[in-house]
């Protein structure tokens, strides 16, 4: 019998740890045994690894389990943007050298929004190391682009300072509230503690330029979802798809194309929105629960 398989419920530790990346301090959650098989929990804007306190539980039983923020957000440090490259390249990097620092060789990646080019960047740097994806509201298609970003399309064209500063609309109280209550039924099942917490980090001083900085770098993400698209047929991981269907963000029409280059993968539409593990982690842990067993305890 695999030493990892579930067993009774016992209470879970978990670990708040921080490691020196790149000169910067990068905070992280971890959790479950050490000898397990990994999983990596990749964050969206405008939040950080406080996403997943609720699921790290629901798995580090019998996975180790590791949640990092990435600078400019949740507990990582947050340098000036003009002395500190804020770029998914960047992130993908520094993950990757936090990975080699604690020891983590391979891993299933659980990506959300930001953490979907973080992650697919980290598997075109090493893609025999992706045991799984768990993907949920994270594009990497360009279907998945829908009027949320015309915006920021237009601030990609011209680079302009008057186009950068509409964007500073999205790093306001509302629109982080929108981000966990918009396309959600049950309104009382989002704790406000999210975007509180959340808008509490972005009102930072200097935050705003890190995050308008990143808007205009998610640019370079789109010219790679060809070769995402090309490791998801070469590589053929294992992949669930737990996708909020009423996420303006990243709407549905995003979910259906990872289909065509990845038919096994396993796709689940919520009735939710771009947070789906507010309201619907009694739907996803279950889920992963069941994927992960399957796929990485063999």
């Amino acid at each position: 019998m695999n030493q990892f398989k579930k067993t009774a419920s016992v209470p879970v530790t978990v670990h708040y740890r921080t490691a020196t990346v790149d000169g910067v301090n990068m905070f992280y959650r971890e959790a479950g045994p050490k000898d397990a098989p990994v999983v990596l929990l990749l964050h969206g804007f405008p939040t950080s690894s406080h996403m997943f306190r609720n699921l790290i539980p629901l798995l580090a039983d019998r996975y180790r389990v590791i949640a990092p923020d990435y600078p400019g957000f949740g507990y990582s440090d947050a340098p000036d943007h003009k002395t500190f490259a804020y770029s998914f390249a960047h992130y993908a990097d520094m993950v990757d050298d936090l990975l080699g620092q604690i020891g983590a060789r391979s891993y299933a990646m659980y990506v959300m929004d930001y953490g979907a080019p973080v992650g697919y960047r980290l598997a075109l740097k090493h893609p025999e190391r992706v045991t799984g994806l768990i993907v949920q509201n994270g594009n990497a298609y360009e279907e998945g682009l829908k009027a949320f970003w015309d915006p920021i399309k237009t601030y990609w064209v011209s680079g302009s300072e008057k186009d950068r500063q509409v964007q500073a609309g999205l790093l306001t109280l509302d629109a982080t509230k929108f981000q966990y209550t918009d396309g959600v039924k049950d309104v009382s099942r989002i704790s406000p503690d999210n975007w509180l917490q959340d808008q509490a980090l972005l009102d930072r001083p200097g935050n705003n330029d890190i995050q308008l900085d990143l808007f205009y770098d998610y640019r370079t993400n789109v010219p790679l979802y060809p070769q995402f698209q090309k490791f998801f047929r070469d590589r053929q991981p294992p992949t669930l798809i737990v996708w909020g269907k009423n996420d303006f963000i990243f709407p549905e029409e995003g979910a259906h194309p990872y289909l065509k280059d990845l038919p096994g993968a396993e796709l689940h539409l919520l009735d939710t929105g771009h947070f789906a593990l507010e309201d619907k982690l009694d739907e996803i842990a279950p889920l992963m629960n069941d994927f992960l067993d399957r796929n990485l305890l063999k």
